[in-house]
């Protein structure tokens, strides 16, 4: 059976992480992404702060893998040519350079749509192509996290610093995002013959991801900074440690129906006869106090004990994960979100697969994520470009093909 997206050329011509991620999972579905880096490469191939050493590029073979890379110098008239001649065969073409140098490299949608009407062009941008703000730089942690009040809301408490963004924490979802406008270009495709540019913010994402809060102080009602968990206003929406130390996440929903079976499968059928706890207005009112008991009972026992109790009572709860549980995770895998990657070059034999499942179509297994120029004379030959002139443009260095390893 043909992959969902097999036959669709896509021009990956952004930088660090959103836009590159919105290519990654075309590619997962059979789209031939083609990756056009400058001859220094991307420059997100040089990991910065806040990434640990390795052996292995990482956050490039995660967010790059299964693509071509061509390695033009776009600031010279014989590389925006280049570019220009593989956008005449491509479907999607994505970029995030900055607006004011779109020009200058060639790469405006009034650039490429008369080269090719039936393109999707996706722009990703930190704030947005119009307003005041539209070219000021931005990475995720400021534009998503910073600006839009997530930074602020996810802090332990009122009384401690605004919680940091781990890299890539609200790139990721935007390229998610920026898939589907991609999707939803080509469909517009589809019904009118005709391509389209689609846009995307990290601003925006931010906001859509702090919807709720945000409609709330739209509306009037401020959301503040949630209280420490032992004050929280329910004990059974909350975090509770073990015995070993591992922390779990409980929360139960329609407590009334709940709660005799929860207090019963712990072992503390005690609380459904004590008043405080009778009801949920008492629970809520009371919360504090039951909070501190079922610290001291959750205390008692390690997560591999309270785990399979816990999961007889029915209730809806949650290990707090931590990235050594990840490799030996069976339902990541299991459930496809972790899948192989067969290269001895990745250090690992696993990667993370988008999160997107479509029935019936099997995933394009991953492959190793490209080196700067990988493919440069492949992708040139076929499209059409003669080989003396390839020569001519490896010479003078606009065009770079790595050498074979």
């Amino acid at each position: 059976m043909a992959n969902l997206l097999d036959g669709i050329k896509v021009i990956d011509a952004a930088n660090f992480i959103a836009g590159p991620v919105s290519t990654t999972v075309m590619a997962d579905f059979g789209a031939d992404v083609i990756k056009v880096e400058p001859p220094t490469g991307d420059i997100y191939r040089v990991r910065g702060a806040g990434y640990p050493a390795s052996a292995y590029n990482y956050p490039w073979i995660v967010d790059n893998r299964s693509k071509r890379s061509v390695a033009i110098d776009l600031r010279t008239q014989d590389g925006q040519a280049l570019l220009h001649r593989l956008v005449r065969g491509a479907d999607v073409f994505v970029t995030n350079a900055p607006l004011e140098s779109r020009g200058r490299l060639g790469v405006r949608y009034e650039d490429l749509r008369p080269i090719n009407p039936r393109l999707v062009y996706a722009s990703i941008s930190a704030y947005g192509e119009t307003g005041e703000e539209a070219s000021k730089p931005g990475f995720d942690s400021i534009a998503l996290w910073a600006r839009t009040g997530l930074m602020d809301l996810v802090r332990a408490s009122a009384d401690v610093p605004p919680a940091r963004s781990l890299p890539g924490m609200g790139d990721h979802p935007t390229g998610m995002s920026l898939f589907a406008a991609i999707m939803a270009g080509l469909y517009h495709r589809e019904r009118t013959g005709e391509g389209t540019m689609v846009s995307m913010s990290l601003l925006a994402n931010g906001l859509w991801m702090n919807a709720i809060p945000v409609q709330g102080i739209l509306c009037g009602t401020r959301t503040e900074v949630r209280p420490p968990r032992e004050e929280s206003v329910t004990a059974l929406a909350n975090l509770y440690r073990c015995g070993d130390g591992r922390w779990f996440m409980l929360t139960i929903t329609g407590d009334e129906r709940h709660w005799p079976t929860f207090a019963a499968g712990i072992g503390r059928d005690d609380l459904t006869r004590d008043p405080r706890f009778a009801a949920t207005p008492d629970r809520r009112v009371n919360a504090r106090a039951l909070i501190a008991i079922l610290d001291e009972v959750f205390a008692t026992k390690t997560w591999a004990e309270w785990s399979p109790v816990l999961e007889k009572t029915g209730v809806a709860f949650g290990v707090v994960g931590t990235l050594d549980d990840i490799p030996h995770d069976a339902q990541m895998q299991a459930s496809g979100a972790l899948v192989p990657i067969d290269d001895p070059r990745a250090g690992a034999s696993l990667t993370v697969s988008s999160p997107i499942q479509v029935a019936g179509q099997e995933k394009v297994p991953a492959t190793f994520a490209p080196e700067i120029g990988e493919h440069t004379v492949e992708v040139l030959r076929a499209a059409g470009v003669a080989a003396a002139e390839i020569e001519r443009l490896l010479a003078a260095g606009v065009i770079v093909q790595a050498e074979k390893k």
